[in-house]
């Protein structure tokens, strides 16, 4: 109720104020023309016209003052007056003009002809003057050519960027779209106008004016809103089935750079119900800077916005190594546009040759290593098994063992979430390659360590590009099972804290990431069909497929043995490292690489001898001992559900107590 009142008091003030300068304008409107007349003279006017203006002037004060209320020229927000406005106060004007003329000439007082239209001129004038109207014939015309438009918007935000949005669809001769409402939370703008377009209430509302006005475009204009509004206003616009669009940041207004055509279609990132993951860009700096950086596997998505952010933080140089020639050669291109005195070397290179890598190393001396090279597709890898570990488990051997032979201060590893508990090969070949770095921390003087997270949105082989692809194409939308689960990060994010681990490493560190909280696969493939503005199951439809080889319905972080400490950075945590025989570890290692080198056709059972908690998932193939490891599979399963289910209930009990803190 104070708040009520208080906005209430606020807006009582404004008017008051607009009432004062308009009793003002019609005084000086009455005697300014008698004053044009008589060439500026105020004493050569005669007493007579003198009179007939100050008789007259009262009721005329009031009578405009209501015409004014009915124009509701004290209830637009005047900071974005536009051409409604605009037609308002001339109209208003003109009708206060014409009854002036008839009070004149009913009550019989002279006056000179020239005064009506001198009158009407300088009450138009000084209310336009006074309260900062736009463009009025520019307006008039695009406004008549877009009520002919047939596609009806609803903008979110009365703010700048909601004000810029209207003004350019408004006026642009281009448009083809006419706004018919505006919401806003802000209370006090309730029930009143930007350029002529009616605030008519707050998120509460969206659902009944976009059915009221039938409305088939949303656009959320509110740029500076964090991850959790943008959640709430996209679940609510969501039950619309209108297509949404949002603007991009807020330093592109301050630039000058917004315009209908930034508007963007609403992303799926926008559904994650999370603010962006800031680092401490200044430690980072610090770490990378004047340092010989290489970063294996360069080109592909977590390695080449490696490259990107590290190449922003002045290394002494930045080497590349990559296999795949095209990849390598776009981030090239890139990062010399960008940072012409970047002094980089790209090298095509496969970290399977023993040769060339040391060769590498040799010559370039690379203080820290960002080890991102692998395979990382999970059902590909399930059909070629041999070629995943030859890669990721010996190439990142053969690369810490480089590493060590050449005085490499600090060796970073990617590894995933899907190396917890795999049911995979290719979670196998990352749990592997943490055990080889783990061992190399204790025996060398190199700082190993390895950095965990699960799926990244926009990364190759992310199942977002693919979805977009099937609604493009019309569907159907495929979705391997209704309950499966992931973990989502975007790319920059991911490496961000990659990069911030490495600053906290001291060696034999498996760093987790904090990914927030699972999200569904199957809500992320239907919102991204309703905001895409097409009805999920009418228009598009879903289908389950099933799950693929190696595929989890539920991904974990940690192993229950690790356990977890905190970092500086609550968003980054170290797990404990589990024992294990190094001596019997470097045997399997052996054997292990003797099966694959002679394309061994059952290496999950070597790879199971290694790492105890692979309980392989072979989706429905033939394998020994299928039903033990088919009941191991579901137990893993139930395990990890039940993690998730206690993570999501301490997520929200952690929410409650911050919130009644």
């Amino acid at each position: 109720m104070k708040k009520l009142n208080h906005l209430n008091l606020q807006l009582l003030h404004r008017r008051i104020v607009l009432v004062i300068l308009d009793i003002m304008t019609v005084c000086v409107a009455s005697i300014a023309p008698l004053w044009f007349r008589f060439e500026l003279n105020y004493r050569d006017i005669p007493e007579v016209y003198l009179s007939s203006a100050w008789n007259i002037m009262v009721p005329n004060v009031v009578m405009t003052l209501v015409i004014f209320y009915v124009f509701k020229l004290y209830h637009s927000l005047w900071a974005f007056a536009g051409t409604a406005e605009v037609q308002n106060i001339l109209a208003g004007c003109i009708l206060s003009a014409i009854l002036d003329f008839a009070g004149m000439r009913l009550l019989d007082y002279p006056i000179p002809r020239s005064y009506y239209f001198t009158y009407a001129l300088v009450l138009t004038g000084i209310t336009t003057g006074t309260r900062f109207s736009y463009r009025i014939m520019r307006g008039m015309r695009h406004k008549a050519q877009n009520r002919k438009n047939g596609t009806r918007v609803m903008i979110i935000g009365a703010g700048d960027a909601g004000n810029t949005v209207i003004k350019e669809i408004v006026n642009s001769s281009y448009s083809t779209m006419t706004i018919k409402c505006i919401i806003d939370d802000d209370e006090h703008k309730w029930g009143r106008f930007i350029q002529g377009i009616k605030i008519v209430g707050g998120r509460d509302r969206i659902v009944e004016y976009a059915a009221l006005y039938g409305i088939d475009e949303i656009f959320i204009a509110i740029p500076s809103a964090n991850r959790a509004t943008m959640k709430a206003l996209v679940e609510i616009c969501k039950e619309t089935s209108c297509k949404l669009r949002t603007l991009p940041g807020i330093y592109q207004l301050v630039n000058g750079e917004v315009n209908v055509s930034k508007l963007r279609d609403v992303d799926v990132e926008d559904l994650l119900g999370r603010d962006p993951i800031k680092v401490d860009l200044d430690s980072i700096l610090n770490y990378v800077k004047n340092q010989v950086i290489m970063v294996t596997g360069g080109g592909g998505s977590i390695g080449s916005e490696l490259c990107r952010q590290i190449a922003g933080h002045k290394p002494a140089r930045l080497i590349i190594v990559d296999i795949y020639e095209n990849n390598a050669y776009e981030i090239q291109q890139e990062l010399k546009q960008r940072y012409p005195k970047l002094d980089l070397v790209v090298l095509i290179a496969s970290v399977r040759n023993t040769n060339r890598i040391n060769r590498i190393m040799q010559e370039y001396h690379p203080d820290i290593i960002y080890h991102a090279a692998a395979h990382k597709h999970v059902p590909l890898m399930e059909v070629s098994p041999n070629e995943a570990i030859k890669n990721n488990v010996f190439g990142t051997w053969k690369t810490a063992q480089a590493a060590v032979q050449n005085g490499v201060k600090k060796f970073v590893m990617i590894s995933t979430d899907k190396a917890v508990n795999p049911t995979n090969i290719m979670g196998a070949s990352k749990r592997i390659c943490e055990m080889i770095i783990q061992t190399y921390n204790r025996h060398y003087e190199t700082e190993f360590v390895a950095v965990r997270f699960g799926n990244v949105l926009g990364s190759n082989g992310s199942v977002i590009p693919l979805f977009k692809k099937q609604i493009a194409a019309g569907g159907p939308v495929t979705v391997t099972h209704p309950d499966i689960i992931r973990y989502f990060m975007t790319i920059s994010e991911a490496v961000s804290l990659v990069l911030q681990a490495g600053v906290y490493a001291k060696g034999g560190e498996i760093f987790v990431l904090d990914m927030g909280e699972p999200v569904k696969i199957l809500d992320l493939a239907r919102n991204l069909i309703r905001l895409s503005g097409y009805k999920v199951d009418e228009d598009i439809k879903i289908e389950f497929t099933g799950l693929r080889p190696g595929e989890k319905l539920y991904e974990e972080m940690l192993m229950s043995e690790e356990g977890l400490t905190d970092t500086a950075n609550k968003l980054i945590h170290i797990g404990r490292p589990i024992e294990f025989d190094e001596t019997l570890f470097y045997v399997q290692l052996n054997n292990l690489k003797h099966a694959v080198e002679n394309e061994c056709e059952d290496v999950r059972s070597l790879i199971q001898e290694i790492v105890p908690t692979y309980v392989p998932n072979v989706g429905g193939e033939e394998y020994e001992n299928e039903g033990q490891h088919e009941t191991q599979f579901h137990e893993t399963q139930f395990h990890a559900k039940q993690s998730y289910e206690k993570q999501s209930q301490e997520n929200l009990s952690r929410k409650s107590h911050h919130a009644r803190g």
